[in-house]
């Protein structure tokens, strides 16, 4: 039988990015918040020696446990699916900060193209263009949604050079760039030759020192090279837990209660009453009553908990009716590895987010009328920092263990660079999430299924933007390149990118999204469901800059619902 506990004004499930900004925005106006964290709570002193890739970038230290928790996968609907027994494509993070801990820092601004991407293709090419593709626009705008992306990258202390493609900005990045390296300048030189118009990395890697909003203090990076899967114990990248939770904790308006597990939203059919968590460690059950419910976890868990919860419209990949569980999204990921026989660079320093990008193939920044697919991606070298396990680029012809392995890895490991793409990923209607019939986790609740593959569009937008970057990688010097496999199934188990979208996608009409350009629910108006799940695509860059933005942009529906009530137009 679930205790319950008293009201509070708001509930907020998942504590990363997208949950500490709603708890500091919501308790410093005076709104009481109850902010459930399945995971345990942590900060500065737990990522103190945490220099160990063996723990943390290859067992997955600060990652989901899938023992309790996972997915099921297929690649089609005729197949069935299986459930993911070991981390790979992706990394669910887990506990207090959730994957804002771990990442890298690389903050992109998605272009306006992105908000307005179904409109703005079918005015410049025709209905055609977008055929098999299941795209709308976003219900917002780029201009609209400018000043919360100025209010996150202000909140994280975001570095870089202006985007000479990107969106009118209201201020410059309140840190400057990070450092020119060899490395950053001669991709840049390459690219210019070509034509190309590069600019530096936008990086949460603070390039100095730096105070925000919110009175945290953030040390300058010491270009260690442990940022991805790893905790800074510098202060020296934004992470929630450094950036924002200390202020709403010192609110006085904000509890957290770490390892909750919230297993369903209750609810009348029209209007959210609270959710039920179990204690992961006493195994309790609790209900938390609120007069709003903010769903603030990752992608797959604010999909999961809405249909498990029966709440929202499932999505029916039959008739491409329905909104939960529509349109999940990935990324496309073309890229070169280059090896240079005669020069050595110090590649294993670095930091996450110091790199540089060229924008010239992302959006509709080039003519599409000639090519079979639309979008494209950001093309960058990021000297992230090459560790020892990790770390060994070898040539294609190379064995993959045994003698001739080692002594190719020893000499390529300061003699090699990669340039890579983060290519756009358009939503089809049999790339979607479910729940799986067969399979349940650790509480009894059914895991959810992930049916997704790579389309013709993904295919051909890969083929492409592979030449641009085997250019480049030329044109910086590479003795040689290897050859790139070519993009047929989508695989769940190597590493890609944690950049998963939709779900819970936002728009302009109820018949087609989930929620509005606050993030509040049409079927249910006391409830909001932040983060990427509110995408109705994947852009060219990482995500995390523009759920922040959407995370303030609901910070602020969610005040004036609390005041106001009713849906937010």
């Amino acid at each position: 039988m679930a205790k319950t506990l008293p009201k509070t004004d708001v509930v907020v499930v998942g504590v990363g990015w997208a949950g500490s900004i709603i708890a500091a925005e919501l308790g410093k106006e005076g709104l009481k918040v109850v902010g459930l964290e399945r995971g345990r709570e942590r900060g500065l002193k737990d990522y103190s020696m945490i220099h160990d890739e063996l723990r943390y970038g290859i067992r997955y230290e600060l990652m989901q446990d899938l023992s309790k928790e996972t997915l099921t996968f297929r690649n089609n609907m005729k197949e069935r699916a299986l459930p993911m027994r070991q981390l790979g494509s992706f990394l669910l993070g887990e506990g207090l900060g959730g994957s804002g801990v771990h990442w890298n820092g690389h903050t992109f601004r998605f272009l306006p193209y992105d908000f307005e991407i179904r409109s703005k293709t079918v005015e410049k090419y025709g209905e055609e263009k977008i055929k098999g593709l299941q795209l709308q626009d976003w219900g917002i705008t780029y201009d609209e949604l400018e000043p919360y992306f100025d209010k996150y990258e202000k909140a994280a202390g975001i570095g870089g050079e202006e985007n000479p493609f990107g969106g009118k900005r209201s201020n410059p990045y309140p840190n400057p760039p990070m450092k020119e390296t060899p490395l950053t300048k001669r991709f840049k030189d390459a690219a210019k030759t070509l034509g190309m118009k590069p600019y530096h990395m936008p990086s949460a890697n603070m390039s100095e020192a730096y105070e925000n909003q919110y009175g945290a203090k953030m040390a300058a990076c010491q270009y260690c090279a442990f940022c991805e899967r790893f905790g800074c114990e510098y202060g020296a990248k934004a992470d929630p837990t450094v950036a924002v939770i200390p202020f709403a904790k010192n609110t006085g308006n904000f509890e957290l209660r770490a390892h909750s597990n919230v297993t369903e939203v209750i609810h009348d059919g029209s209007k959210a009453t609270g959710v039920k968590y179990v204690d992961v460690q006493t195994k309790e059950e609790f209900i938390q009553p609120a007069e709003i419910v903010v769903l603030t976890s990752y992608v797959m868990n604010n999909t999961r908990l809405l249909l498990s919860s029966k709440l929202g419209r499932p999505y029916n990949p039959d008739t491409g009716k329905g909104v939960i569980g529509k349109n999940y999204c990935y990324q496309i990921l073309p890229g070169t590895t280059g090896f240079f026989d005669d020069e050595q660079f110090n590649t294993f320093m670095g930091a996450g987010a110091l790199g540089a990008t060229v924008d010239d193939y992302n959006g509709d920044n080039f003519d599409h009328s000639d090519v079979d697919f639309i979008h494209g991606g950001s093309i960058s070298i990021n000297q992230s920092g090459a560790r020892a396990i990790q770390h060994n680029p070898v040539p294609q012809d190379t064995p993959r263990w045994g003698k001739e392995f080692k002594k190719q890895s020893i000499k390529y490991f300061t003699r090699s660079m990669n340039i890579g793409t983060q290519g756009a990923s358009m939503p089809t209607r049999t790339n979607y999430m479910d729940l799986d019939p067969a399979y349940k986790d650790a509480y009894g609740q059914p895991l959810l299924r992930l049916t997704y593959d790579f389309s013709d569009q993904d295919k051909n937008l890969y083929n492409y933007i592979g030449k641009i970057t085997d250019q480049i990688m030329k044109e910086m010097g590479a003795s040689f390149i290897n050859d790139r496999s070519p993009l047929e199934h989508y695989d769940i188990v190597p590493y890609q990118t944690t950049h998963n979208t939709g779900g819970v996608i936002m728009g302009a009409e109820k018949e087609t999204s989930a929620v509005n350009n606050y993030l509040q629910m049409w079927d249910a108006e006391n409830v909001f469901v932040v983060g990427a799940s509110a995408f109705a695509h994947n852009g060219g860059y990482n995500p995390t800059g523009t759920v922040g933005a959407l995370a303030y942009r609901a910070a602020e529906g969610i005040l004036k619902y609390s005041k106001d009530g009713g849906a937010l137009v």
